[in-house]
């Protein structure tokens, strides 16, 4: 059984492709992309935690839509646009999570963390704000698990511990070579 993070699927949601300049053609195509490489990281047996924005919040009972076509248990942390909360789902404001020896406090925005001497994995930056937020900023230890960071796909904890997170300065996405302090 894994555990994996991901976040901001922004599912149906047409602007967003130019917004954060996401390389699909439609939402039909984006859509496509982000399930398939969602069931082909997580299995029906892992635990994936969606950290927000599964969608836009006037496509009614779309997280209850998507979340059928998922695999994994997934437990949500709130994004400012997920407003229909299904009972399918679990749904958190926030969450703090022990893997390993490593304590990750789960969260949409970043900078609504005050005082955490661990790291932060969130979403909500997307690609918009690189120097802050890239994928791994090991100064202000924060994880930016937004799909566009993570090339639309849900990243595993296993695998994002193999990186040996405190040595990393500076990783702009999950496919870069980490920048060493």
């Amino acid at each position: 059984m894994k555990t994996l993070v991901t976040a901001d699927t922004h599912f149906d949601h047409q602007n967003i492709i130019r917004y954060c300049n996401r390389p699909f053609k439609d939402k039909e195509h984006m859509n496509e992309v982000l399930v398939n490489n969602w069931n082909n990281m997580v299995s029906k047996n892992d635990v994936i935690y969606h950290l927000g924005d599964w969608g836009m919040t006037h496509q009614t009972n779309q997280i209850d839509h998507w979340s059928k076509f998922l695999n994994g248990r997934i437990i949500a942390i709130l994004g400012q646009h997920d407003k229909q909360l299904p009972s399918i789902i679990e749904w958190d404001k926030t969450k703090v999570l022990k893997y390993g020896e490593t304590f990750f406090y789960l969260i949409h925005m970043p900078y609504q963390v005050d005082r955490w001497k661990s790291w932060i994995i969130h979403g909500h930056t997307h690609n918009t704000q690189m120097e802050q937020y890239p994928f791994i900023n090991g100064i202000r230890k924060t994880i930016n698990v937004s799909v566009e960071m993570t090339n639309y796909k849900p990243i595993d904890l296993e695998w994002l511990l193999s990186l040996k997170l405190d040595t990393i300065k500076y990783m702009r996405t999950s496919s870069d070579k980490p920048v060493r302090f």
